[in-house]
C-alpha cells in the first residue's frame, strides 16, 4: 500500500447532456481529521449527503474541499410560452377589428408579458440530471485525487528516506565516540573518588557520585532505542496506508532520546563537543522530518 499525501487536486469538466454542463473539482490539504467541505449549487442538499458518504468511504485524513460549478448558459435555453402569445395576439387582432384600427402587433411588448419568457427545462428535472452525472463521475475524479496523492506521498518517502539516513549516521557517530567518552567519566569518577576519599571522607556521598557519573555516562540505552526507532519508521514508511500519526509519535519519542543524549554528554571535554554537533544534527533532522510528516496520511 502507497503512503499517501494530503495534498492533491482533481477536477473533471463533464457535458452531462445538450443543454447541462458543469466542472466537478477536488482539493485536498493537510488535516489532523478527514474535514470535507462542499460547495454546490442550492436544491443538493440529497447529493451532499451521498457525497459525504463517498469520500469519507475513500479518504482517511485532509481537509478536502469538493466543489460544482454548473454552466448555466448551457443549461438553460430561453423559450417561451406558445399559449400565452398566441392568445396576446388572437386578442390584438380582435380589438383591432372590433374598433377598425390598422396597427400591427408589437412582438416586444408580447414577450414582457409575465410568464412569456421561460426556460425550455424545469429546474427539478435539471437538477436531477445533474446529480446523477455527479455520482457517475466521482469515482473517478477520486481515483484521480488519490493517484496524485500517491505521487507526491512517494516524494515525501524519499525525503523522508534521505533524513532517516542522517539520523543514522549520526548514532553511529556517536556510537564511535563512546569509549572516549566513558574514559572521560572514568577519569572524572578517579578525581572525585581522589578527592572523596580524604579527610573528609563521606561513605554515602560517593556512592551517589558513582552513581550518578555511571548512569550519565551511559549512553547505550538511548543509541539502541534510536536504532530501533529508525527501524520502525522505515518499516511504517514501506507499509504505508495510515501511517501519519504512528510516525509522528516516532520522532516526538527520537527527539526525547536525543535530548537525553545531549543531557548526558553535556560538558564532557575532548570529543563530547563531536558528540553535542552529532546531537543537534539528530534534533534539527527530526525537526524537518516532522514538518514533513504533517502532511501525510
Amino acid at each position: 500500500m502507497p503512503l499517501y499525501s494530503m495534498t492533491g487536486f482533481a477536477q473533471a469538466q463533464v457535458r452531462a447532456n445538450d443543454q447541462l454542463g458543469y466542472t466537478l473539482s477536488l482539493k485536498s490539504v493537510n488535516h489532523r481529521f478527514l474535514d470535507l467541505q462542499f460547495r454546490l449549487p442550492s436544491g443538493l442538499d440529497a447529493l451532499e449527503m451521498e457525497l459525504r458518504k463517498t469520500l469519507k468511504e475513500a479518504l482517511i485524513r485532509g481537509h478536502v474541499e469538493l466543489t460544482l460549478s454548473v454552466d448555466r448558459t448551457a443549461q438553460q435555453r430561453a423559450g417561451y410560452n406558445r399559449e400565452l402569445v398566441a392568445n396576446y395576439l388572437a386578442a390584438f387582432v380582435e380589438a383591432r377589428t372590433e374598433h377598425g384600427l390598422k396597427d400591427e402587433p408589437d412582438l416586444n411588448a408580447a414577450l414582457r408579458l409575465p410568464g412569456a419568457l421561460q426556460s425550455e427545462n424545469r429546474g427539478d428535472d435539471n437538477l436531477t440530471a445533474l446529480a446523477a452525472s455527479v455520482l457517475e463521475h466521482i469515482g473517478p475524479l477520486l481515483e484521480q485525487l488519490k493517484c496524485m496523492r500517491a505521487r507526491e506521498g512517494e516524494a515525501l518517502c524519499a525525503v523522508l528516506h534521505g533524513t532517516l539516513d542522517r539520523l543514522a549516521e549520526a548514532t553511529e557517530g556517536v556510537a564511535a565516540l563512546r569509549p572516549e567518552i566513558e574514559q572521560r567519566y572514568q577519569e572524572r569518577l578517579t578525581q572525585r573518588l581522589t578527592a572523596a576519599t580524604g579527610p573528609d571522607f563521606n561513605q554515602q556521598r560517593l556512592l551517589e557520585e558513582v552513581a550518578v557519573l555511571v548512569e550519565r555516562g551511559d549512553v547505550s540505552e538511548e543509541l539502541a532505542r534510536m536504532t530501533a526507532h529508525i527501524g520502525h519508521f522505515r518499516e511504517l514508511l514501506s507499509s504505508g496506508g495510515e501511517a501519519g500519526k504512528k510516525l509522528d509519535f516516532l520522532l516526538q519519542e527520537m527527539n526525547r532520546e536525543a535530548n537525553t543524549l545531549l543531557s548526558k554528554t553535556g560538558g564532557v571535554s575532548g570529543k563530547g563537543t563531536r558528540i553535542t554537533e552529532l546531537g543537534l544534527a539528530m534534533k534539527a533532522e527530526i525537526e524537518k522530518a516532522r514538518e514533513q510528516i504533517q502532511n501525510v496520511e
